[in-house]
């Protein structure tokens, strides 16, 4: 029986037809509009249709395509529920506005046809009745469907490939359209280059007949009359398009020095606001793209090539980039703007040998060992790349963050990157730029190809904060894209790893001694513990459960289609339940084998999977397989999916080891409790002294704490009912806290709100306008306290950043406010 596509208000539908035909390359050839707010042009799609498809290597019994050598046996599919006859499909001559879909819930706007609502409009693909059952059914065309949303499609058409000169070269059948493309996407992995040359050139192929195509919410379906099967259907065709300025996938606003940009957030549509494409992880892809653009914007994005820009008609440039490595369509990300590179003052010897250093593509390959993935240039086959600590990397920003830019995030980049080659080897990705997004960015950082968005927030403070997220993104180039989750809802095989090994890339990446390190990870254990303690209590219990599909995680229609669980509820995007209870996972793990044993076997874990995606069982069956019968300990998949993964709360093993476990040094300077050395009772004296003291008494909290462990000891006067003003003060001067790094300023400020310290309000004010990553919880600070001021302050931040603000953050906001 297949899924029935019945999303919620909160489920995000894939909606593409994966299990039926699979696009393998995207050639996009674009134009960036700042007057109109629109990217506009064109995406050719290459195909395979499904009889090619491969069986996944997970250890599920299920088949799904994906990219091992045994064939994927099919199921039959049902009769489709609403046949193809009955929607409205149209020529794509009549354009698209005359069947402009805005968005859920929204209005038909055109005049043509009237105000007709989303539910009249959308060919019933959102139906529940609807399926995506799009293969053959016996008298009905085939239905190629692409996840698509906001987006304005003014034409698709079938490209005539045969006509491009020298097509005959490498193919059997030069007349042959489909086998041409059959061919082409199977040229073995040494010629890349040539590979890209063709997809480039075909692209530019005269078109051989328009398709049929309708749109609805989620969805762009397209048809050529009288084709019945995938295998006959066109395998490159070109959709003509203009994205629309209020299009969930990219981000118009202004960067921190005033001047316009743009960049895609990736989250929570992806990127279909951004072109037509196949969601569905499995849909393995690689791609180029040309983007043009004002000459005095910077083309940045995810490809193997550190594009430089090429002048055409005056005041425009075009910039070129290509990704080999198979990666879903999610993982595109761009951003164009009045970037600025910041290089180090002085360049010394080794920075001149890492901007030096090789392309992996131009090397000779040297097979040192047997890749599961598909075949595509692997740069763990390549013996050059897998002993390149350092890969070549730049750092870019507005022209008013060059400076800290340099300062503070530089120098980091070579011994982050170093540190994680040190623990996990070869870099999958053969570069890496850096980018300083705009303030308005919802996260403290995004990982994607090739390519890091970092928040302004890490620039603040001392070089920890900068450093540990620096860290967590260069993590995710192993966890979260070079190995990915097959089913979405399993993001702790992202983001739980990347928190596990944030810790351990760091303390390598600051040269600290066994012991530093070792106290340094039970601090960060400490805080995530309080953290995590704090979301399952504010947060509904059905989101805090990490595979929420269970035994059908990994599971998708006959046609691929799928939804995703809590996929648009705003409020999922600023929970971490998912990186903690993930992390604390893996902590326990590696404490059950020791960590020599664990990231020993995450090695051999990385170098079998990468370039491959994965279901939870993949990493635990193996994990397993590692530890020695006597050290398991009745340790088995299903006790951890049913203790750890299954169950929303905290797990049992971790409130066990939580109870049992002593506290570090670094926490009981802060936190002894009854003791008189600690920080925190130190404080506590402090306020409760009368205002006349000596001087000889104030002098013994002049302590100098870590950045983590100024976290601590302001989240335990959290918890203090009362702290008077003077207090505050000297908390303040002691610590110089309005300049530590933004995890302390997050808990100052929240000191000032509960306590009412007029006094700080400028900073909390100064912290909801440039750190609009994290002050979300401040504007519920500010409302529950019922205080006149404090609802003022909320509102006056709120006006003034509202327009800039990222749009699921302005919503949540907005329900605090008003």
């Amino acid at each position: 029986m297949d899924i029935k596509l019945d999303p919620s208000r909160d489920d995000l539908p894939l909606m593409a037809n994966t299990s039926h035909i699979l696009v393998k390359h995207y050639v996009l050839d674009l134009d960036v509009d700042f007057e109109s707010q629109i990217i506009e042009g064109t995406i050719v799609l290459f195909f395979e249709s499904g009889n090619k498809f491969k069986k996944q290597s997970s250890s599920t019994e299920e088949t799904y395509p994906s990219e091992s050598n045994e064939a994927c046996k099919f199921r039959t599919p049902e009769p489709c529920r609403i046949p193809v006859t009955n929607t409205r499909t149209v020529s794509s001559k009549m354009g698209y506005n005359d069947f402009v879909i805005c968005g859920k819930g929204e209005k038909d706007t055109s005049g043509k046809d009237g105000n007709h609502d989303n539910q009249e409009q959308a060919s019933g693909i959102s139906s529940s009745k609807y399926c995506c059952d799009t293969g053959n059914h016996g008298s009905e065309d085939f239905l190629l469907v692409l996840d698509c949303c906001d987006l304005s499609v003014l034409k698709v058409e079938e490209v005539d490939v045969a006509a491009v000169p020298g097509i005959e070269k490498f193919t059997r059948s030069p007349k042959l359209r489909n086998q041409i493309v059959r061919e082409l996407v199977a040229l073995p992995a040494d010629r890349w280059s040539e590979q890209l040359d063709y997809y480039a050139r075909c692209s530019q192929a005269p078109g051989c007949g328009e398709l049929l195509f309708d749109i609805d919410t989620w969805s762009l379906q397209i048809r050529k009359t009288g084709v019945q099967t995938a295998t006959d259907f066109p395998h490159a065709i070109r959709i003509r398009y203009t994205t629309k300025p209020q299009g969930r996938s990219v981000t118009w606003t202004s960067d921190q020095s005033g001047r316009p940009c743009v960049y895609t957030m990736g989250s929570p549509i992806n990127n279909r606001a951004l072109f037509p494409c196949q969601e569905p992880p499995v849909a393995m892809s690689t791609w180029q793209a040309t983007v043009r653009a004002a000459a005095s914007f910077v083309v940045l994005m995810s490809g193997e090539n550190s594009a430089k820009p090429t002048q055409l008609r005056e005041g425009c440039s075009s910039w070129h980039y290509y990704v080999t490595m198979p990666m879903p369509a999610s993982t595109f990300t761009i951003a164009v703007g009045s970037w600025t590179e910041a290089k180090p003052e002085i360049c010394s010897s080794d920075d001149l040998a890492t901007e030096g250093s090789f392309s992996p593509f131009e090397a000779d390959f040297r097979y040192v060992g047997v890749c599961g993935h598909m075949e595509y240039p692997c740069r763990f086959q390549n013996a050059s790349a897998t002993t390149q600590e350092i890969i070549p990397h730049r750092v870019f920003a507005p022209v008013c963050l060059k400076g800290a830019c340099r300062e503070t995030l530089l120098p980091l980049i070579p011994p982050c990157l170093s540190a994680a080659h040190s623990v996990l080897g070869t870099h999958p990705f053969s570069r890496l730029d850096v980018l300083i997004v705009p303030a308005n960015f919802p996260s403290l950082g995004m990982a994607s190809p090739h390519l890091v968005f970092l928040s302004q927030s890490t620039l603040t403070g001392m070089s920890q904060f900068c450093g540990t997220r620096l860290c967590h993104e260069i993590a995710h180039a192993w966890f979260g894209l070079a190995i990915g989750a097959r089913d979405w809802t399993e993001e702790w095989l992202s983001e739980g790893f990347a928190t596990h090994l944030e810790d351990v890339f760091w303390a390598k990446a600051q040269q600290l001694a066994p012991h530093e390190a070792q106290e340094q990870r039970e601090l960060k254990a400490c805080l995530r513990w309080r953290r995590l303690q704090d979301e399952v209590r504010n947060s509904p219990e059905d989101m805090q459960v990490l595979r929420p599909n269970k035994e059908k995680t990994g599971h998708v229609s006959d046609s691929g289609s799928s939804v995703i669980k809590h996929g648009l509820n705003p409020e999922k995007v600023f929970m971490q339940v998912h990186y903690l209870k993930g992390y604390f996972l893996l902590r326990f793990l590696a404490r059950r084998l020791g960590d020599d044993t664990y990231f020993s076997f995450l090695r051999k874990f990385v170098h079998k999977f990468h370039g491959q995606l994965i279901l939870s069982q993949d990493f635990l069956q193996m994990l397993l397989e590692s530890i020695p019968e006597e050290r398991r300990l009745e340790l088995s998949v299903e006790n951890i999916f049913q203790d750890w993964l299954e169950s929303s709360g905290i797990p049992q093993p971790l409130q066990r080891e939580r109870l049992a476990g002593a506290e570090c040094g670094l926490v009981r300077q802060v936190s002894a409790e009854g003791s008189a050395g600690g920080a925190v009772a130190k404080w506590v004296r402090v306020n409760r002294r009368p205002r006349k003291r000596k001087r000889k008494e104030t002098e013994e909290v002049l302590e100098k704490l870590l950045p983590d462990q100024l976290v601590l000891l302001l989240e335990h006067l959290l918890e203090q009912r009362t702290m008077n003003p003077r207090t505050l003060q000297r908390l303040e001067r002691t610590y110089h806290l309005s300049e530590q790094d933004a995890e302390v300023r997050h808990r100052w400020c929240e000191l000032v709100v509960k306590h009412k310290y007029a006094k700080a309000y400028r900073n909390v004010e100064r912290f909801l306008q440039e750190d609009q990553a994290m002050g979300i919880y401040l504007y519920g600070e500010l409302m529950v306290s019922e205080d006149a001021r404090q609802q003022h302050l909320a509102r006056r931040c709120f006006e003034l950043s509202k327009e800039q603000m990222d749009r699921s953050s302005a919503e949540v906001v907005a329900e605090m406010l008003f």
